[in-house]
């Protein structure tokens, strides 16, 4: 299996730190805003991009896991997951939805339907690193780190402790 480094982690950090001052001014600030990471590398990625938000406002920005594993539609019979204590309320407030990789887009869907059982956000917005296209349902990024055309049986991976991502053919 060949690896081509797509985004190095010195690139990583300028884009997430574009997306943050993207987010800033296309949300008027960071007040009201909660940040949902998709488990497990969008959770990383939701906390870059929290720090970087956090850096640009001085203001301390929340992030938390989002399960999407009871939303997804390849597993109809799943329970909902209870939510955490101190779930935050995400009723009335704008709602940041952040992931690794937009592939066909049922991610992402489950991710709507997950973050409902927070409340009745006044936005949701989705950030993606990554945007590969072949979407299967419509779903579409607000904010897009880089667009990556590829093959459907290639891999687009996100190292998370580097942060860093390659392609897998």
């Amino acid at each position: 299996m060949a690896r081509t480094v797509l985004l190095a982690p010195e690139r990583v950090r300028r884009t997430v730190t574009r997306l943050a001052y993207e987010v800033i001014e296309r949300n008027r600030g960071v007040e009201g805003l909660v940040v949902f990471g998709l488990k497990e590398r969008g959770l990383a990625l939701a906390r870059h991009l929290a720090d970087a938000l956090g850096q640009a406002t001085g203001t301390d920005v929340e992030v938390h896991p989002l399960d999407i594993s009871a939303s997804r539609d390849d597993r109809p019979d799943a329970a909902p997951p209870a939510l955490p204590d101190g779930a935050p309320s995400a009723e009335g407030r704008d709602v940041l939805l952040v992931d690794d990789v937009l592939f066909t887009g049922r991610t992402a869907r489950a991710a709507l339907d997950a973050v409902l059982q927070y409340g009745r956000p006044r936005t949701i917005r989705l950030v993606v690193l990554i945007d590969r296209g072949h979407r299967e349902v419509p779903v579409h990024p607000d904010f897009v780190g880089r667009v990556v055309p590829t093959k459907h049986a290639e891999r687009v991976v996100v190292d998370p402790a580097r942060p860093a991502v390659y392609l897998e053919d």
